[in-house]
C-alpha cells in the first residue's frame, strides 16, 4: 500500500510539471503583435493593429492610416519575416514625412 501511495505521488507530480511547462510555453507563444512579424499581423484582428500602432508610435493621430500603411506592406511577397515594429517606424516616418511637406 506504501508504493502505490508513493508511485501516485510521483505520477501526480510529473503531471503537474508538464502541465506547468505546456502553460508557459502557450504563454511564451502569444507574445505582443508589437514584437512580432507581419505574418503575426496579418492573423491579428483590427483592435489589436490599432493598439499596436498605437503603442509603437505614441499617439493617436492617423492610426486609421498607419495600420492601413502596415497592411500594405503585410500583403507584399516575402514580407512574412519583416518586423512589425520596423514596418511601423517606416509607415509612421513616411506619414510625417508626407505631412510637413
Amino acid at each position: 500500500m506504501v508504493s502505490v501511495k508513493k508511485i501516485l505521488k510521483i505520477i501526480i507530480g510529473v503531471a503537474v510539471l508538464i502541465l506547468a511547462v505546456v502553460v508557459f510555453f502557450f504563454a511564451e507563444q502569444s507574445s505582443d503583435l508589437e514584437n512580432g512579424d507581419l505574418k503575426k499581423w496579418r492573423s491579428a484582428d483590427f483592435n489589436r493593429r490599432m493598439a499596436a500602432a498605437q503603442i509603437l508610435t505614441a499617439s493617436d493621430e492617423n492610426l486609421d492610416l498607419l495600420v492601413q500603411c502596415v497592411d500594405k506592406m503585410a500583403t507584399l511577397p516575402e514580407s512574412g519575416d519583416f518586423a512589425v515594429r520596423d514596418a511601423v517606424a517606416l509607415c509612421y516616418t513616411g506619414i510625417q514625412v508626407n505631412q510637413n511637406n
